[in-house]
């Protein structure tokens, strides 16, 4: 019977016939690319509209176009025709098990075929650069129109989306900002302005008393408590984040350097590159690291907010802007790794794009299942998001809590550059009155602490403050820690329109 119902499988997935009417696909192979430009406003007006855009929405001619832009590199979520997969069945699924291992087989081997009309000497190694073991999403390289429309046909097939394409959507010079600085040391800064003093030696962040930060130290240190950061990996200059992370008050517990992000591709050809290690190049990711849980320690240095809280940090991205496939690998990758580990709480990535990545969400609706609390950033303007773009990807999904920066002394006001909107779910005070000083954090090398702004660093704070409060109640589930972070929010019990639940004070919910 099983060997029947196999059979059955191969010949459903080999025929590859959604019943639709052929009439309404395009013949994408006919159709003049559409420009850039007119995707680009298509993409703008549907976030403008909507709040999001979804690949899916977009007409077969429209989405060949974006694909072409995009490399050709797609990413295709697949099911069993016969039991259409839900959201809410990603963690209890196996796709290793024979029938989704011969689901996706034969639907790769067909586009195989296709794509060997266009080039018989192709194989297989040559278009689908990655496995996965873990989600039932596979990326392959398409360059025959013909494959499009047998992946829109399929009944096997849940979504078909370019990896790329938002490499189009910003300008050279946001290219190469990306979030990426050099993370050196904020000079000017003064002491019972920008920062206190804490025993043994360490300094405060100026933004750390509108939270009750200080205060909640008195109970809770963040001990015992793992979270998992989502960014572009950590300094190996960074003594505070390597060999001295446990000094000082901070003692006994665990820091991990991992790397999700896949290699560099060049000339077209996918994993010729040199291997990624864990190690920061951008400075983000250090910067993030610092602000979570730098050590409360003696030599001068700044003092994150979960100071006693073990870290892993995963290199995902090389930047903040997830623009390439290999980047939206890694950092699924990186939530279903996160959400394997029984051992982590609490998930922070303050990284996000402008198209919905469905591999992504198949990722983080993969570890929400898990019971992982989850933060991400709103977002920070680029020159072409800003004035009309909400909260970005993947901070829009219901499955994550989105964080924004507010201005001090506000009620409130987005600090320059945030994102808001009516996903927001929490916000943290991090620019400064009268000199616009964003919090501290620590520097790509050294004991003299850097400055970082933007909802990346509202984000990472907020994760911290749940490490603290998860290590009060230990025993708490996710949703009854989120309950305490709405609680003793700003707009308890009732939700802002724009800022959720408003600011946090773990002191109150610790105390």
């Amino acid at each position: 019977m099983k060997n029947l119902l196999l059979l059955l499988l191969i010949c459903c997935v080999i025929i590859g016939c959604r019943k639709t009417d052929s009439a309404n696909i395009i013949p994408v192979s006919q159709q003049k690319n559409t420009t850039i430009d007119s995707l680009r406003l298509i993409i703008q007006q549907a976030i403008v509209k909507k709040g999001k855009f979804e690949w899916s929405s977009l007409s077969p001619s429209l989405l060949w176009s974006a694909i072409q832009q995009s490399n050709g590199v797609v990413s295709v979520g697949y099911q069993i025709a016969s039991n259409p997969l839900h959201e809410n069945q990603l963690a209890a699924i196996d796709v290793n098990t024979r029938e989704w291992l011969a689901a996706k087989q034969l639907l790769v081997s067909k586009l195989l075929l296709l794509e060997q009309e266009l080039d018989p000497t192709i194989s297989l190694d040559a278009i689908l650069p990655w496995g996965e073991t873990v989600l039932p999403v596979f990326t392959i390289v398409l360059k025959n129109p013909r494959s499009l429309v047998y992946l829109l046909q399929s009944l096997w097939v849940r979504y078909v989306e370019p990896m790329e394409y938002d490499q189009q959507l910003y300008s050279v010079a946001d290219q190469r900002a990306s979030g990426c600085t050099s993370n050196l040391p904020t000079r000017g800064l003064v002491p019972g302005v920008h920062y206190g003093v804490v025993t043994p030696n360490a300094k405060a962040s100026w933004n750390y008393p509108a939270h009750g930060i200080l205060d909640a130290w008195r109970y809770v240190s963040g001990k015992g408590i793992k979270v998992f950061l989502i960014d572009t990996g950590i300094g190996y200059g960074q003594a505070s984040l390597g060999v001295n992370f446990n000094q000082g008050f901070s003692g006994a517990r665990t820091l991990e350097k991992l790397v999700t992000l896949p290699r560099q591709r060049f000339l077209g050809i996918i994993n010729v590159g040199p291997v990624e290690t864990p190690e920061d190049r951008c400075g983000h990711g250090t910067a993030m690291a610092g602000v979570l849980a730098a050590p409360r320690g003696t030599n001068g240095n700044m003092v994150g907010i979960a100071y006693n809280s073990n870290l892993i940090t995963c290199r995902a991205a090389a930047d903040v802007f997830i623009d390439e496939a290999r980047e939206v690998k890694g950092v699924s990758d990186a939530f279903t790794m996160a959400a394997q580990r029984a051992d982590v709480k609490v998930i922070s990535m303050s990284m996000g794009r402008i198209t919905v990545s469905s591999q992504i969400r198949d990722a983080i609706q993969y570890a929400h299942a898990k019971g992982k609390m989850i933060f991400c950033a709103a977002g920070t303007s680029f020159s072409f998001t800003s004035n009309w773009a909400g909260v970005i990807f993947p901070a829009t999904l219901p499955e994550v809590q989105a964080v924004t920066g507010v201005k001090q002394f506000t009620n409130f006001e987005a600090c320059t550059q945030c994102h808001s909107g009516p996903e927001v779910d929490f916000v943290v005070e991090m620019e400064r009155a009268g000199d616009a000083t964003h919090p501290l954090t620590v520097a790509d090398r050294g004991n003299e602490p850097s400055t970082i702004g933007g909802s990346s660093v509202a984000t990472a704070s907020m994760a911290a403050m749940t490490a603290l409060v998860w290590s009060r109640f230990p025993y708490y589930s996710r949703d009854q820690i989120l309950t305490l972070l709405e609680r003793y929010s700003t707009y308890y019990p009732q939700r802002d329109p724009r800022w959720g639940w408003g600011k946090f004070q773990p002191v109150l919910a610790v105390d």
